[in-house]
């Protein structure tokens, strides 16, 4: 769901892209030729150009360039924007020397590059923050606890956001105090949007007042849309069963077209993937049996699609045999070995469950299979947790991507509660889009840890 400055912001930076492309061909026939370029040189080279330029315009899309939080190329999203370039960059050689396409010389290509990659950062970094400022339309917020007062900071701690809340009304157990607060914002701030959080009992008892303020032309907006649309996760707190229920097509539901082709995508890309790395295996082997002379592999149980038990296979990296099992705390008696302090880093030892993807207990986009012992604790302590299980496990996800505090064989209730946020909203908006932004982005944090 688009939040009012987002589409907005996010049409400026798609014209914007595609003005910089243009511009940065127009300019690379300029650097070249010495000249600007005559129309016929224009025409030879636009047609191609244009179908790079559509492609680059798709890979962005499904990178999250126009994402709310990193359309500004501020921190780690700079690194992200430089991944992305470097997925653009060979995309474009393949089309240019593969492709039944013909651009000469083929220098071209590569001052094209450069060229477009600074014009693209300058048009992120200098320009777009002032062309992005909209106008905000006062709102108010009516809800309670954790997540409305996130929602509350972030709408108003930014200028990317079409809305700011002029108050907030906090529904205690009077209907009839909050529906008056609400009533006099509308009358003397002269509010027309109502951000409320409709899964909240008192709210609810409200619904027939918020009916009446839209024949006054007052929009009401739910609060769980509006928060999940900010932070790319589901708030726990408005998820019950009437969310599963409303949401049943999307999170119960089969998408048959769709698992279809992921399915027969895991298997393609899976053997792909499994043959090239068969070359790494006699490395891994050598290097273990040098370090400690310990066998290759490893397996763990963990918890699959419906809750079946599946044996991931990964690369052994401690001193001994764990197959997943630690105590209480998290430990067990087994330490990282020196390869496998090396395998981790790299996530090598990872590799193996490529098996796991074509064998069909995995797929490549998907929540993280969690150990047994761990699930039963969870489904235990928080609520619709089991929800999870609906899909099947991948070896990179959106909570692997976007939550960076995982608990890591321990106990962890808060954590994953936050983590379980984020595994619903893949759930719910699972897509090809949404799955190859986390294929990009998984690459852009792979290489950052290989790089240090």
């Amino acid at each position: 769901m688009p939040t009012f400055a987002n589409s907005r912001s996010t049409l400026i930076l798609v014209i914007g892209d595609v003005v910089t492309y243009v511009f940065s061909l127009v300019l690379t026939l300029v650097v070249r030729y010495g000249a600007i370029p005559h129309r016929s040189l224009l025409v030879q080279h636009i047609p191609a150009f244009s179908i790079l330029i559509a492609v680059f315009i798709i890979v962005n899309l499904s990178a999250g360039l126009y994402d709310k939080r990193l359309a500004l190329l501020r921190n780690g999203n700079r690194n992200l924007f430089l991944t992305v370039q470097i997925v653009n960059i060979a995309i474009g050689v393949i089309f240019f020397y593969f492709a039944p396409v013909s651009i000469a010389p083929k220098a071209n290509l590569i001052i094209y590059f450069i060229i477009s990659t600074a014009m693209l950062y300058v048009w992120r970094v200098a320009m777009f923050p002032v062309l992005s400022l909209a106008r905000k339309q006062p709102a108010v917020l009516v809800g309670s606890g954790d997540e409305i007062n996130d929602l509350f900071e972030e709408v108003n701690g930014s200028v990317h956001y079409g809305l700011i809340f002029a108050g907030k009304v906090q529904p205690k157990t009077s209907v009839d105090e909050a529906v008056q607060q609400v009533a006099e914002m509308v009358k003397d701030r002269g509010v027309q949007i109502i951000v409320a959080d409709l899964a909240d009992p008192t709210v609810e008892k409200a619904i027939p007042f918020l009916y009446t303020l839209i024949f006054s032309g007052v929009q009401i907006i739910d609060a769980g849309r509006l928060y999940e649309s900010i932070f790319d996760r589901v708030p726990l707190s408005m998820v019950g069963e009437r969310w599963l229920i409303e949401n049943s097509n999307t999170v119960l539901g089969s998408r048959v077209i769709y698992d279809t082709l992921k399915r027969t995508i895991d298997v393609v890309i899976g053997i792909l993937v499994g043959v090239i790395s068969l070359v790494v295996y006699p490395f891994v082997y050598l290097a273990i049996k040098i370090d400690d002379k310990g066998p290759l592999f490893t397996y763990q149980v963990r918890v699959g699609k419906d809750g079946a038990a599946v044996k991931i296979l990964k690369f052994r990296s401690m001193s001994g045999e764990d197959h997943g099992k630690y105590d209480a705390k998290g430990s067990t008696k087994h330490v990282v070995t020196r390869v496998g302090r090396f395998v981790r880093t790299t996530r090598i030892d990872e590799l193996p469950q490529i098996w796991n993807v074509i064998k069909g207990d995995l797929s490549l986009i998907g929540p993280r299979p969690e150990f047994p012992s761990l699930t039963a604790i969870y489904e235990k302590e928080i609520p619709y947790y089991n929800a999870r299980h609906l899909v099947k496990p991948g070896l990179s996800g959106w909570a692997q991507i976007y939550h960076q505090a995982h608990p890591h064989h321990t106990v962890d209730t808060a954590e994953t509660s936050n983590k379980l946020s984020y595994d619903l909203y893949y759930i719910k908006n699972r897509s090809f889009g949404l799955d190859l932004k986390i294929v990009l982005r998984t690459i852009q944090i792979l290489l950052k840890r290989v790089g240090k």
